[in-house]
């Protein structure tokens, strides 16, 4: 160990009696819909270290989808800290702050699991987070607890002299990985073909792109570069409405049910929303479907949020008579009408902060953000709509050991897995987030 790790474990040791006793970690807990007591893949108890050397994306819902052979991958963490207890860990991690103070800001999103939100100066959904970022030009440096997307729009948001990290690489998003730049242009250019590239009688261009947050910088310099925008699950709406004033049409990146529930809400009917399968001429499409669309949804999906269904929430129903479902849009459409009410994390959050005492609601999102807000919220009966549903399997490898480790390699003076967007891929990313930023809903 070396000489600063020693005086780190020293501090830590000295602050035992001040610091809070570590919680059970989320990854030794049961993940269950507590009615049922049923739990999740059994391999999301293994240390993510071990998860990390395998190909995929690892146990859960995303296990089946495909990773990229270039993905980043962890190298391995050395054996002090994949050897330590959970206890030694939380105060490693509460001694390493103290030094590093105001200079390093830990970014948590809701789906972390507790012991990392425990440590984080601010918590929330990706957005949130990318705002946060931005928000505090004090910071050396950003300790992002989310995934490779996030990172990389903290990283294009903050100041050029502020270092975003990721403590495990292998933290990435199958969702954001479903689209790749190649695949985008490609598609751009079959567009073109069927629909030109001149603006109609009142200026409006053929097609706008959208991408959701969840997709890579390339690609949100791509919407950048051709006159689009990035969106979130809050102001997908509002979106929308900004790039329908300037185009005909919209295809959107990389979810198409955040797509498609967005377009139907704003009265788009579904047979004028065709899906872009990249592995067909012209995403399997005829060029008369194209030319009579309205959204061009790319055909990608989030692997948590597509595990719910209508009758999951017919048994909710079944179950607790009067209970309240609200679910991400995200989910099928078909979900998504059956259901109370729709919206982002940030949404489900209000929605059970505003409920009353005795109140019953069914979630249909990440089971570490359901489980947290039933904690928070005692006087309520919170529960997830999947009784066996995983946590986001990529999210999850942000584990104690991670964040111990970045916290006192800065500590060190050492960055490590910095992420850096190239800086033209930055500025036509930073166009397209700034218009986001801008479209209040």
């Amino acid at each position: 160990m070396s000489s600063v790790a020693e005086l780190i474990r020293d501090a830590a040791d000295a602050e035992r009696s001040a610091a809070a006793p570590a919680p059970t970690p989320s990854h030794r807990r049961p993940i269950a819909l507590r009615a049922t007591g049923s739990t999740c893949d059994t391999d999301l108890g293994l240390e993510p270290w071990t998860i990390d050397a395998r190909p995929g994306y690892g146990p859960g819902a995303s296990v089946r989808d495909r990773i990229p052979g270039d993905a980043p991958r962890q190298g391995p963490l050395p054996t002090e800290y994949t050897d330590a207890s959970e206890d030694e860990l939380h105060r490693r991690i509460i001694a390493a702050k103290s030094a590093l103070g105001e200079r390093v800001r830990i970014l948590g999103h809701f789906y972390q699991r507790d012991e990392i939100v425990q440590h984080a100066d601010f918590v929330g959904d990706s957005f949130m987070l990318a705002q946060a970022a931005k928000a505090h030009p004090e910071a050396e440096a950003f300790v992002f607890c989310g995934v490779h997307f996030m990172a990389e729009t903290a990283d294009i948001l903050s100041g050029p002299d502020q270092a975003v990290i990721l403590p495990n690489l292998a933290a990435g998003c199958s969702m954001a990985d479903m689209a790749t730049i190649d695949q985008v242009e490609d598609c751009w250019r079959e567009l073109v073909e069927v629909l030109g590239d001149e603006p109609d009688a009142s200026g409006r261009q053929p097609v706008i792109p959208v991408t959701y947050m969840n997709s890579s910088a390339a690609i949100k310099a791509f919407c950048g570069r051709n006159g689009g925008i990035v969106c979130t699950s809050s102001n997908a709406r509002t979106v929308l409405e900004w790039a329908f004033e300037r185009g005909q049409r919209v295809v959107f990146f990389p979810d198409q049910h955040l797509g498609r529930n967005t377009a139907k809400a704003m009265g788009i009917e579904e047979d004028r929303m065709p899906l872009w399968r990249s592995h067909l001429p012209r995403g399997g499409n005829s060029e008369a479907d194209l030319r009579e669309s309205r959204v061009i949804l790319w055909n990608g999906f989030c692997s948590v949020h597509k595990r719910f269904t209508v009758g999951q929430i017919e048994r909710a129903r079944a179950q607790f008579p009067g209970v309240r479902v609200i679910v991400h849009p995200e989910c099928p459409a078909a979900v998504v009408e059956a259901a109370d009410g729709s919206g982002s994390t940030e949404y489900i959050r209000k929605e059970i902060e505003a409920a009353k005492p005795g109140d019953v609601i069914a979630v249909g999102t990440e089971i570490n953000l359901v489980n947290r807000l039933q904690e928070q919220h005692p006087e309520l009966t919170v529960f997830c709509l999947d009784p066996v549903v995983c946590p986001c399997s990529t999210m999850y490898r942000i584990h104690p050991a991670y964040l111990a480790w970045t916290l006192e390699s800065l500590v060190a003076g050492d960055a490590p897995n910095r992420i850096v967007v190239d800086g033209s891929v930055a500025e036509d990313s930073r166009v397209a987030l700034e218009r986001m930023l801008a479209a209040r809903p």
